[in-house]
């Protein structure tokens, strides 16, 4: 019997859990660290079937975990480096910065990428895996990031920001290229709005 890949796991519009807010971690607790172990394995298990894209974060309600975490890849340009951080009860203290556009795409929506605005700098507070406070100034990519993730862990996914934009969508193409796609189409389909927009 062939065992399930833990990228299996992760869920996927219309799953309602994705709409939910995620509770606050208390302790970090032994079931905890075996929580983000899982994450990061799921992380890579669904980037080794995805040849054009990386998974450079995830939250944990994305693997229907309910709970205020997330991890972040320790290098974004380097598929061989394997390693991410665990950020615990992440939460936003202040964004700076113009708002730039830039292309987003989530694990949790699959096959779909869009236009969204996000604060140039965030800083952010979170405590790591092994409970030390941390506080994090991050620009650009990683801004962005930590952004996209902490809306998870409050029910937001990245399609949300792009409703409005009728030239906003896009999916990749065999080659790994990005091509639009008709905005009517994406909001109309039950399996990424299934409440409607």
């Amino acid at each position: 019997m062939m065992q399930e890949k833990d990228y299996n796991k992760i869920i996927t519009t219309p799953d309602p859990r994705l709409r939910e807010k995620a509770e606050k971690v208390g302790e970090i607790t032994d079931e905890i660290r075996k929580m983000a172990k899982r994450m990061i394995s799921a992380s890579l298990d669904w980037e080794k079937d995805h040849p054009h894209e990386i998974s450079a974060a995830m939250a944990a309600p994305q693997m229907g975990i309910l709970k205020r975490m997330i991890i972040v890849r320790d290098d974004m340009e380097n598929k061989d480096n394997e390693s991410f951080t665990v950020l615990i009860n992440p939460e936003i203290i202040r964004t700076e910065g113009k708002t730039e556009v830039d292309y987003e795409g989530c694990l949790s929506v699959p096959n779909l990428y869009g236009l969204v605005p996000r604060a140039a700098k965030v800083k952010i507070k979170a405590k790591t895996i092994d409970g030390a406070e941390v506080r994090i100034k991050a620009e650009d990519g990683l801004a962005r990031m930590l952004q996209h993730e902490i809306d998870h862990l409050n029910g937001i996914l990245f399609i949300d920001y792009v409703v409005g934009n009728k030239e906003g969508f896009f999916r990749l193409d065999e080659n790994g290229e990005l091509r639009p796609v008709d905005y009517d189409e994406v909001v109309n389909d039950r399996q990424v709005f299934p409440d409607g927009v």
